[in-house]
């Protein structure tokens, strides 16, 4: 009775973890020949820690990252549009956790190899394929740990396929989709070490979608400084030779810096904390279209794979966790059949379409461009330009989306701890 899942990301790892709680055997299958702690900051949401503390993780989160005190909007004069506290300061019994990507994917990898044991996670083997049989699902692998890569087939109850906005899984369920949807904009991320900004536990995002700068702390240093993530986006007219999405891909200060020069303000100096880091990561903002469904017969999508999102709100890793959690929960009351999967999909896929598409419009960071048209020279009196009750709307909407009333609606219930198959309520 195993699971096969494509793909050794945060989703893949967190799905590995949950299937392994309520006594499902799991594999999984990562492309890459080794899983490096890549990439650069990202937030966790409260729905989500609440995740993973069921896991046994919260303690090891919050030593590696900083729990997100605050969210703050300014326009791109520096001026505070809208603050509002975050995770446990707002009142949810979870942090929300700023964190480095690597960071959680390895903590995440090591407790997979530690619960699962050395067969849990296989790297180096890519899908290739995938077909139904009367067993399960076929699966077939490139393996590249060879001199001489080669294909081979494995049997599976189920196929999950988290491996990525790239993912093979999906390309098989629909060859014609074409590449990622980009829409004009180009970030570049990077990290540096720099004294605290503001309280030192804020996520602040600045200017509009046009040009927009997003900051937050990931790490406490011993010497009272701390590692600090930040994203630079500007939007462009015309296509570029953008086409790629890799987190990994080289950006250079040239291109974006002077467009942030001027970006000075008594609480941040954003060229120089952009000119201090140690690197720069360039990253096309792209995501797809929702899907009519992700499941066929044995197999389904999940995470990225399933869902690609813009990185706004601060969802993609949170909403993949989720994925996790409810498709273990899934598979716990009903075993591992393709009514799991159909249970596990009419719970997801709505919702998360339902971001995508509030992403493209800019989710709660559209604060941003409303101050921007109506104020591009600033302003005096905030209240002049946006009444609260216009910001307290759209944050609250959002937040609807993404799941944030989760001690009220009970988003993923906790998974049954027992390898016995139990009857849906």
């Amino acid at each position: 009775m195993t699971v096969c899942i494509a793909g050794g990301g945060i989703g893949g790892l967190a799905t590995a973890l949950s299937l392994h709680q309520v006594g499902v055997e799991a594999q999984v299958f990562e492309a890459s020949e080794e899983i490096k702690p890549l990439g650069v900051g990202i937030n966790l949401l409260p729905q989500a820690v609440r995740e993973l503390e069921d896991l046994g993780l919260l303690e090891a989160l919050q030593k590696a990252g900083i729990e997100t005190a605050r969210l703050s909007y300014y326009s791109a004069h520096g001026q505070e549009i809208w603050s509002e506290p975050r995770g446990r300061q707002a009142g949810y019994t979870w942090p929300q956790i700023s964190i480095h990507r690597g960071l959680l994917q390895a903590l995440l990898l090591h407790a997979v190899k530690d619960r699962l044991g050395p067969q849990g996670i296989t790297t180096g083997n890519e899908l290739r394929t995938w077909s139904s049989a009367s067993t399960g699902v076929i699966a077939t692998f490139l393996d590249r740990n060879e001199d001489e890569p080669f294909d081979y087939e494995m049997d599976f109850d189920l196929l999950v396929a988290a491996d990525g906005i790239h993912s093979q899984g999906r390309r098989r369920l629909f060859p014609g989709e074409g590449p990622p949807i980009w829409n004009g904009s180009i970030l570049w991320r990077g990290v540096t070490r720099a004294k605290p900004f503001l309280d030192g536990a804020t996520m602040a995002q600045i200017g509009h979608s046009r040009q927009k700068f997003v900051v937050y702390p990931i790490i406490d240093c011993e010497d009272g400084t701390q590692i600090i993530n930040w994203v630079a986006e500007l939007k462009f007219e015309t296509t570029r030779d953008w086409n790629r999405e890799d987190w990994n891909r080289g950006g250079r200060l040239e291109e974006f810096l002077p467009a942030f020069q001027d970006w000075r303000f008594d609480w941040l100096d954003v060229p120089a904390l952009i000119a201090a880091a140690d690197g720069v990561y360039e990253y096309p903002m792209v995501d797809r279209d929702p899907l009519p469904h992700w499941c066929h017969e044995t197999m389904t999508l999940l995470g990225d794979a399933a869902h690609p999102m813009y990185p706004i709100g601060s969802n993609g890793a949170s909403q993949a966790i989720l994925d996790a959690r409810v498709l273990a929960r899934e598979i716990a009351w009903t075993g591992e059949t393709r009514d799991a999967l159909t249970a596990y999909e009419a719970e997801r896929r709505p919702a998360t379409a339902k971001i995508i598409e509030a992403n493209r419009g800019n989710g709660p960071d559209q604060v941003l461009d409303m101050v921007a048209q109506r104020a591009p020279d600033g302003f005096e009196n905030l209240d002049d330009v946006i009444s609260r009750d216009e910001l307290e709307a759209v944050a609250a909407k959002y937040k609807t989306l993404a799941g944030f009333g989760i001690e009220q609606i009970n988003l993923a219930p906790p998974i049954v701890p027992t390898a016995v198959k139990v009857a849906r309520p």
